[in-house]
């Protein structure tokens, strides 16, 4: 019979699931040794942008079964993150979603394009639309376990920020701001997530459910990639 992990034993064990992480996907690898096109960029980027735009959903969907006022007063930060703030009917903080249509136009996509869903491809819909689905159904501890990606988001962002101002010289480098805000916010929210997941899994099927959300969350993205990398159309059987 298993038993309980140690605080550093589980932790260990969530971290070592970056070998599933898709910065390992060759995709990443080939944007990070500039060798992507820019149609492949520009796909890129609308794709991206789906799953951008449902982030504050999954949250929202994660404070919805969460019990706990403390956990849902700290977690409300990542919807203003990515959807921003009016303050006195301004804009005061755009956000995330904002950072990544300036990041469109850089490479030559309008918003109006981005923000049409009927240009993403089905296989990235369909994993997207199984993260929020997957928050929405599980509990609150499983669905922040998932997030636990951001552990290794940093390391990622950073060797990407450097190539695309290395290798991608036709993109307006302003359009790289979400990259840049991301560095500083991944790390603050990996360390939240993770602390309330060592916290909270107090059983071995709760540790082994937070493990298993993670994998589910890496497995996820690299199905999103994959498609992305395909830029397969076939299967879209819009009518």
């Amino acid at each position: 019979m298993q038993e309980l992990l140690s605080p550093i034993e589980f932790e260990n064990l969530l971290r070592q699931q970056h070998r599933r992480y898709h910065h390992l996907h060759p995709f990443h690898q080939r944007m990070n040794a500039g060798e992507l096109t820019q149609e492949e960029v520009r796909r890129w980027v609308i794709n991206r942008f789906y799953y951008q735009r449902n982030i504050p959903l999954k949250d929202a969907a994660i404070l919805s079964n969460c019990p706990d006022r403390e956990v849902r007063r700290e977690w409300i930060q990542r919807i203003i993150d990515h959807d921003g703030r009016n303050i006195d009917g301004k804009d005061a903080e755009a956000g995330g979603i904002e950072a990544w249509l300036r990041l469109g136009e850089a490479v030559g996509v309008s918003r109006d394009k981005l923000l049409d869903d009927g240009n993403v491809l089905p296989g990235v819909r369909y994993a997207v639309d199984a993260y929020v689905n997957f928050c929405k159904t599980k509990p609150w501890i499983e669905a922040i376990a998932s997030s636990l990606t951001e552990l290794f988001g940093p390391d990622a962002i950073r060797d990407r920020l450097v190539a695309l101002e290395k290798y991608y010289s036709w993109i307006d480098p302003s359009g790289f701001d979400y990259f840049r805000v991301r560095l500083h916010q991944a790390p603050q929210d990996a360390r939240y997530a993770l602390n309330l997941v060592l916290q909270n899994c107090q059983t071995v099927e709760m540790q082994q459910n937070a493990v298993g959300a993670l994998i589910f969350k890496c497995d996820l993205l690299w199905s999103q990639l994959e498609a992305i990398d395909r830029g397969d159309t076939r299967l879209d059987f819009r009518f």
